[in-house]
């Protein structure tokens, strides 16, 4: 097979798992694109299909391995011929690595994480029936880098690091993935010019721990340096802050969530949990304390900041009292978005070698009591903003209603779908609205901004 054939290849991708994944996805698209490949949304209509798993967490590794093996049957099916190439690459593959293709022999390219910026030529070598295994290095991830945006136009995520130097007993990243590593600020901010120019509004600011920028390239941490010059591009209106871990919260960073414009009054923290001792055994960095201090001044100096966080029940020897002092905490700190894990035993975790680990069922009890309380802050937040004007951004509602699965609604009517200031795409809620009385003498159009009373 030459080079100029391969147009006549279909590939398709399906990537799971985080944001990063969705970001690293987008990089290989360009990657076949520019290589010759044909890029197809339609699985049934492709000869190659690449899986991008995740490995995270339990649910997180079925998944991947599911949708590998309805790929295996798809490809086994004799009424159905294209398929030709099953490619595995992400974090179920870079954790597994030859164990994956002995369970899965039916995978074709086993690919790492370092070697994602080789996939094409893998692909060719695949086709040509040169079965490959491939795991370069981890540092060799690729982290900026031309994209085909698999977002909407309007809003991106904007991968700075990747990586992790924290040590969370829990936690199996830093063995998938290796030791923090920055991309240099030069690069990133010629990427943010690159998306403000194709039209992207929105940036989310994404890494394993943004909030440990640049300490690997210049000794510091420069996140509130690298978000100054990001506000200076021109095109970008909202940039938004994810992953950032509490005893990194510096004095200097709130002052530029306060006073930049563009940044949005939102930031997400991964709590985790707030019993000292559990932290300690989660070796988390800090203590209830310092959680309590950072919502303090995050509060103080940015009143009408949205804080989201996620917290793990079931954690080995968590007690009842423990839990209930997370319950309390949730009840009287009110933070607006919370997200919840069950914990997930992984192995070759130190927490993974703890006695004490608590039954599903005892983490499905806490899971369901914790998100009951989490849902009346929530009613109590919503009931706040009624009668209050806020800046939205106008999104498809037939792409959420259809991710949803939601098939039978009505095209011609008014209603919108959109989200404020205080909503990230993909993982909290959203705003429906209705401008059917009047809004200029036109509908708005997706990826603008309007105002909104609710």
């Amino acid at each position: 097979m030459k080079n100029n054939d391969l147009s006549s290849y279909n590939v398709g991708m399906v990537s799971l798992g985080c944001h990063k994944n969705q970001v690293d996805a987008e990089r290989m698209l360009a990657i076949l694109n520019n290589k010759g490949f044909s890029l197809s949304s339609q699985i049934n209509d492709c000869d190659v299909v690449i899986v991008n798993t995740c490995a995270f967490i339990e649910d997180a590794k079925q998944e991947s391995i599911d949708e590998i093996l309805n790929l295996c049957n798809l490809k086994n099916d004799k009424n159905y011929s294209r398929l030709k190439l099953i490619v595995v690459t992400g974090c179920l593959a870079e954790r597994y690595q030859h164990t994956l293709k002995e369970q899965i022999p039916e995978i074709d390219v086993l690919v790492g994480i370092g070697g994602n910026k080789d996939i094409a030529n893998l692909i060719i070598e695949g086709l040509n029936n040169n079965k490959k295994e491939f795991f370069p290095a981890k540092s060799d991830m690729m982290i900026c880098g031309e994209r085909i945006l698999t977002t909407p136009s309007h809003y991106a995520y904007l991968k700075i690091a990747d990586g992790c130097n924290n040590r969370c007993t829990y936690c199996a990243i830093p063995m998938i993935k290796g030791s923090y590593k920055s991309e240099p600020r030069e690069q990133i901010l010629e990427e943010a010019k690159q998306l403000a120019i194709a039209g992207v509004k929105e940036l989310n600011i994404i890494a394993q721990d943004v909030t440990c920028y640049g300490q690997d390239l210049y000794n510091k941490f420069v996140l509130p340096e690298l978000l100054k010059d990001l506000c200076k591009i021109d095109g970008i209106e909202w940039i938004r802050l994810l992953y950032c871990y509490p005893d990194k919260i510096t004095d200097e960073l709130i002052d530029v969530i306060a006073n930049e414009e563009k940044i949005v009054k939102y930031i997400d923290i991964p709590f985790q949990h707030v019993n000292d001792e559990v932290l300690k055994r989660m070796a988390r960095k800090g203590d209830k304390q310092l959680i309590l201090d950072v919502i303090s001044k995050l509060r103080a100096k940015i009143p009408n900041i949205v804080i989201r966080s996620t917290f793990i029940v079931g954690f080995p020897g968590e007690t009842d009292e423990q839990f209930n002092e997370l319950l309390d905490f949730i009840k009287t700190v009110k933070l607006q978005n919370v997200g919840c894990f069950k914990y997930s035993q992984e192995e070759d975790t130190k927490a993974a070698q703890f006695s004490d680990q608590i039954s599903e069922e005892v983490k499905n009890i806490r899971y369901e009591a914790l998100m009951r309380v989490q849902d009346e802050v929530i009613e109590e937040h919503r009931r706040s903003y009624s009668g209050k004007v806020y800046k939205i951004l106008v999104e498809d509602l037939r792409d959420f209603l259809e991710a949803e699965g939601v098939k039978d609604f009505n095209e011609e009517n008014n209603l919108y779908y959109g989200r404020s200031y205080m909503q990230a795409p993909g993982i909290d809620d959203y705003i429906e609205f209705d401008l059917s009385e009047d809004y200029n003498g036109k509908k708005p159009e997706i990826g603008e901004f309007v105002n909104v009373k609710l």
